[in-house]
């Protein structure tokens, strides 16, 4: 089976329109309908329910779909991917998301350009599902994200686990450092959760550590960044969860207090692509391991 027989099929699988479908792939039906019908010959079984309008695809097409989308979707990365891979020796992108900045990545960047100062180096912010096709796609070369996934194409590893702590406005009565804190406390007020879209995201990490203890927030306010939820906390609209390397960052209204043990945790998780082989990426790498080390 052909990349472009592929293609016929997806256009059809999405526009749900043979007509429609010809006309985006700048084609005439009949030729379009024979290749339908030559994929459904070589699979042997119907990918479309016959008959129906819209046209709606069976179970085994819908298996298809998926598979074609994502092996057209990877040959579509790889003319990017091979291009941006000639340029590595001379320049690394790196994607993160902002809260990472907070923790020892900064120090990992000047480290790396004290070590390797002919290397450019760009900065790309971003959330962590966005790093997964940009380093797919070859758009970046290291990603630092909090989300814990599986991809086959990709090495993800949890350089730290960093504790969340709540974030509290100033003359609240769970502010009082005097005052036993617990998540149940915070479960009985307004959560605030960052980001809003896309998700999931870390707003579901911060709603993870209350289920984790069986809780449910009184109310959630999702907002769109970390800045906001802060300047929200001290506006006494709310509380939030951050990773504890925020407690760094002053906001003027608000308190940071820890929580008790057992609490959850939010990962720092530096990803690259699976069979990279670039000298200058790995000794980013292992810059960013000593620094995000215990004492680096």
């Amino acid at each position: 089976m052909e990349l472009r027989q592929l293609r016929y099929f997806i256009a059809v699988a999405e526009e749900m329109n043979i007509t429609r479908a010809a006309e985006r792939l700048h084609m005439t039906q009949p030729p379009l309908s024979r290749q339908l019908q030559a994929i459904e010959d070589e699979i042997g079984l119907p990918l479309f329910e016959r008959g129906a309008r819209p046209l709606r695809l069976t179970e085994p097409g819908r298996v298809f779909y998926a598979q074609a989308k994502r092996l057209v979707d990877q040959a579509d990365e790889l003319g990017p991917l091979t291009r941006r891979l000639a340029q590595l020796s001379e320049r690394i992108v790196i994607g993160f998301v902002p809260s990472a900045l907070y923790g020892p990545l900064p120090d990992a960047i000047r480290a790396f350009r004290e070590i390797r100062p002919g290397v450019e180096l760009s900065m790309i912010e971003m959330f962590t599902l966005e790093q997964l096709g940009a380093l797919k796609g070859g758009r970046i070369d290291i990603g630092f994200g909090r989300l814990r996934f599986d991809d086959d194409q990709l090495v993800r590893e949890a350089l730290i686990e960093e504790r969340l702590i709540a974030v509290l406005p100033v003359g609240h009565r769970l502010a009082d450092p005097k005052r036993p804190l617990s998540l149940a406390d915070v479960a009985g007020e307004t959560l605030i959760v960052y980001p809003s879209t896309p998700r999931p995201s870390f707003a579901d990490q911060q709603l993870s550590a209350l289920r984790d203890g069986a809780l449910k927030p009184s109310a959630v306010h999702e907002v769109r960044e970390l800045q906001t939820a802060l300047g929200l906390v001290a506006a006494n609209v709310g509380v939030t969860l951050v990773p504890e390397s925020v407690e760094g960052v002053r906001v003027k209204g608000v308190v940071y207090r820890r929580l008790p043990e057992p609490i959850a945790t939010s990962p720092i998780i530096m990803s690259r692509r699976l069979l990279e082989q670039s000298p200058t990426i790995e000794a980013f790498c292992a810059v960013a391991r000593t620094m995000f080390a215990p004492g680096g």
